[in-house]
């Protein structure tokens, strides 16, 4: 299951078909075939082979997606991070996974020039700088790296379905990173898995506009080389920008985080008309409120799909055909995977108790790298424990209740933002909510909202507060407080930073 093998049976049997667009840049499937080689070429003559690692922090580019074939062919592992680490976190990264080259925008090299002394495994020559002409002292351009490179196959690598094919950090500012590892067979599965779950064939047409150094973008990423389709790739998201690329390109399907979604429905020219070509609007990384799911499936029936899951490997899938009979839900394991709810103590649950979400599947992660002690501890049996609280009804259908670590103790008593964070979300003034546990003397912690407000909503917190404290389920789901944001603080795929919210606001009282 080599799916570096995918690129070269498309280019050799669909040359010309349009395999990958990135602002101005537009390959056929020889053309990318022929790029990616060149690549693989120049690396390979500097000495680079199967299971060294290379890291990159960069935008969506080109050059990244070049990087992500290039390990997919010759067993080098690629090791994408975030361009918001900071010198600390880069470090820890590229230490952790023994990096021997380093992938970087040019406005990293005051950052590098920092810690270069500390990259033991680093060659000397090994720092590559992406989207620049000239490069400073100690650093290469890409162009450099790859000129006069030949874009003939290169070696044959021997690479196997136990080889790693990427490594996805999940931290590394806090100087332990935790490093998810995803093998040739495992991506595999995802090239198999969600085209099938999708629906997406060589004619489908993908739209990504999130950040690829997330596991998310893995999600179209690896079953557009399966199927051989037109993969569009936006350098940052704007939803101008994607509704038009969508009316343009004739865009058929697209992965989103909600916050997107909320953008693109909330904005002015918004219209689902223009839209008509989309099959697949599919909500990853956090649950969308059950509003704006109803709007989706009334202005674009059939196209909503919802997935929840993990980097690790565990996931369920909302079919478009079940998004309206279970809009509350999150989906049911695709094809070869499996699901269960448990207690504290490991028993399984029957259908309707609350308890934590546990999975496994054909990729499902080895484990973490060099973290035999975390592997474990996610591990019972061959299960990953998600850390995620959840039931399923009577037809198998999972229901997120929400996550274990930002659960709220009330004086005792459990509560679940995303409970109050659903009630706010049907109030027309609200566009988006993040419910979090603030430090209270007498209950241990109290529930607070912050909200992002509609352009022309007109209530004030306190009045919004009182209105959600009356909707509420019960006395100790009500707020203590609620506070009014221009903005949220978002991570570079633009999941919302719950845990930033709630230190800024305890740090303010």
């Amino acid at each position: 299951m080599n799916i570096g093998s995918l690129l070269i049976r498309h280019s050799k049997y669909r040359p010309d078909h349009p395999a990958f667009v990135c602002g101005e840049d537009r390959f056929g499937y020889r053309d990318f075939n022929a790029e990616v080689n060149r690549l693989s070429n120049a690396l390979i003559k500097r000495g680079l082979k199967k299971g060294d690692a290379v890291f990159a922090t960069l935008s969506n580019s080109t050059e990244l997606m070049t990087l992500y074939w290039m390990a997919a062919k010759t067993g080098i592992i690629i090791v994408p991070v975030s361009t918001l680490l900071q010198a600390s976190g880069l470090k820890s990264v590229i230490m952790d996974c023994e990096s021997v080259m380093v992938f970087a925008e040019s406005g990293f090299t005051e950052i590098l020039d920092v810690i270069k002394d500390e990259l033991e495994t680093v060659m000397p020559d090994g720092y590559v700088l992406v989207g620049c002409d000239e490069a400073s002292i100690g650093y290469q351009t890409y162009a450099n790296l790859i000129s006069g490179a030949s874009d003939d196959e290169p070696p044959e690598a021997g690479v196997s379905d136990d080889d790693i094919y990427n490594i996805m950090y999940t931290s590394g500012t806090t100087g332990a990173p935790k490093g998810i590892i995803h093998t040739h067979y495992v991506r595999a599965h995802y090239c198999t898995i969600f085209a099938s779950s999708f629906r997406m064939t060589p004619e489908s047409v993908v739209l990504h506009a999130g950040s690829i150094v997330f596991n998310g973008a893995m999600i179209d990423l690896m079953p557009w080389m399966f199927v051989g389709c037109t993969y569009i790739l936006h350098k940052a998201f704007d939803p101008v920008a994607v509704m038009e690329a969508i009316q343009q390109e004739q865009v058929t399907h697209m992965v989103l985080v909600p916050a997107q979604i909320i953008q693109i429905l909330n904005h002015p020219g918004y219209d689902p008309v223009k839209l008509s070509s989309l099959q697949m609007i599919l909500s990853v990384g956090a649950p969308l409120a059950l509003s704006y799911k109803q709007q989706l499936n009334e202005d674009l029936p059939g196209c909503f799909y919802e997935l929840y899951g993990l980097t690790e490997g565990m996931c369920t899938v909302l079919d478009c055909k079940d998004s309206m009979r279970k809009a509350g839900s999150v989906g049911v394991p695709p094809p070869f995977y499996e699901l269960k709810i448990i207690d504290k103590e490991g028993n399984e649950l029957p259908a309707g108790e609350i308890g934590e979400i546990c999975g496994r599947a054909p990729v499902l992660m080895p484990g973490y790298f060099k973290r035999p002690d975390l592997t474990e501890a996610a591990m019972i049996d061959g299960w990953l424990k998600t850390g995620d609280v959840g039931y399923v009804d009577e037809e198998g259908f999972l229901y997120l209740v929400d996550r274990i670590k930002d659960m709220i103790i009330t004086g005792g008593v459990n509560v679940y933002p995303k409970d109050i964070e659903d009630v706010l979300n049907r109030h027309e003034a609200v566009s988006e909510v993040a419910v979090f546990g603030a430090n209270d003397p007498k209950w241990g912690e109290v529930p607070v909202a912050a909200v992002l407000m509609h352009s022309d909503a007109d209530i004030s917190s306190q009045d919004l507060m009182e209105w959600c404290n009356t909707n509420v389920g019960a006395k100790y789901q009500r707020l203590k407080n609620l506070i009014i944001l221009d903005k949220f603080p978002r991570n570079i795929a633009g999941k919302t930073l719950k845990r930033e919210i709630s230190e800024s606001y305890q740090e303010g009282l």
